[in-house]
């Protein structure tokens, strides 16, 4: 449900692709931003301004209709338009309402307003990768963006278990900080810096040595030995079979001890080779290994293409115009399907087939709603 006088942030993001490919600024009404092809998939496109007196009914009647219902903004805002979950619940007492906000929807958490790197920046995330002495690294991704729905989709399908036996929907309150916060402390930064670890340990994971990244010829692989086997086939792999039996690396104590030493060594070693060369030398060994992949890369593998957990992105109206990857469905089903099979729609695209369609609105109340800017 957007707003009709401008629909979701997403659809003026940067890219935009249209008839002639992808381009940075919105040169047509046909340019479509590349986040809204990617995230509106699968959508129903209606709009409704809760700012209108006139949009309160029309809101309680999509609610009567509706299993669930997923807010997305600031604490205490769809309160302030007299429809949170108080509204709903006395709408349809079976409703599972899901606040996904920067900081919790009870009363004592902060009503400001949260975007990803500033969720990133409170939870400590920019403060675990790089080195010690780096600057603070934003992740790439909007990971606290994509954590808290993720957390909600859990919360909701548990609400609905509980509905079929009690009848009674219930209030599911994620907050964004919490989500990534609680996927920080899945490691004890702090007490690894009080036994000599510095919390930030670069390319490596110190406590699980030998585990990380380490430099090619032509780029870096990352290698993962922790257990006492793959470590040695990494030695006899290396040709260093010597290195079980030196006192620094038999033992892996003894190898988190020396970690700087061992990764030096290993360092060296792969140096020698480029990332194909290397991947192959352990592969062979039978130890875990990769090569680095730009993003490019990564999204086009035909494994996960096969799989459907990326795809190609159309515009509705010209089709695949360029070689633009999006999101798909990471799940298989063993008993049914799952895919992104619907475009983006256009902002209120479906606002005819919904409140027409699903609610019975006539098309005399469709217009007045339309003319009077309610929807």
């Amino acid at each position: 449900m957007e707003n009709p006088e401008g629909g979701d942030s997403c659809r003026t993001n940067a890219p935009y692709l249209g008839a002639d490919g992808p381009k940075l600024s919105r040169e047509s009404g046909d340019d479509i931003s590349v986040s809204a092809l990617n995230r509106l998939r699968n959508k129903l496109g209606v709009t409704l301004n809760l700012k209108h007196p006139d949009a309160r009914a029309v809101y309680a009647d999509l609610v009567r209709k509706s299993d669930i219902v997923v807010e997305n903004s600031s604490r205490g805002t769809m309160g302030r338009l007299g429809v949170g979950y108080d509204f709903a619940r006395e709408v349809n007492p079976r409703i599972i309402y899901c606040s996904i906000t920067g900081f919790g929807s009870t009363p004592d958490a902060s009503p400001a307003k949260a975007m990803d790197s500033i969720v990133q920046a409170l939870s400590g995330t920019m403060m675990t990768s790089g080195g010690p002495g780096d600057p603070p690294i934003r992740v790439g991704l909007p990971i606290g963006d994509l954590a808290a729905p993720l957390f909600g989709v859990i919360g909701i399908l548990a609400a609905l278990h509980q509905a079929q036996h009690t009848g009674q929907g219930q209030h599911i309150d994620v907050s964004m900080l919490g989500a990534l916060t609680m996927m920080v402390a899945v490691e004890t930064f702090d007490l690894l810096e009080r036994c000599g670890i510095p919390q930030r340990t670069g390319l490596t994971v110190p406590r699980l040595a030998p585990f990380g990244l380490y430099r090619t010829n032509d780029g870096y692989v990352s290698i993962c030995a922790p257990q006492e086997t793959l470590a040695r086939s990494l030695f006899e792999a290396m040709g260093r079979s010597d290195l079980m039996t030196d006192p620094r690396f038999r033992t892996r104590d003894a190898r988190v001890e020396n970690v700087r030493e061992l990764d030096a060594i290993i360092g060296e070693f792969t140096s020698r080779y480029t990332n194909a060369e290397a991947v192959s030398i352990f592969e062979r060994a039978g130890v875990p290994a990769a090569e680095v992949r730009n993003p490019d890369e990564a999204v086009r593998d035909p494994r996960v293409l096969a799989r459907g957990e990326t795809v190609r992105l159309e515009h509705p109206k010209f089709g695949a115009v360029d070689e633009v990857y999006g999101m798909g469905i990471p799940i298989k089903f063993s008993g049914a399907t799952a895919g992104l099979d619907q475009p983006a729609p256009g902002l209120g695209e479906h606002n005819e087939a919904v409140y027409g369609g699903i609610l019975g609105y006539s098309k005399e109340n469709l217009e007045r709603l339309k003319s009077g800017g309610v929807i």
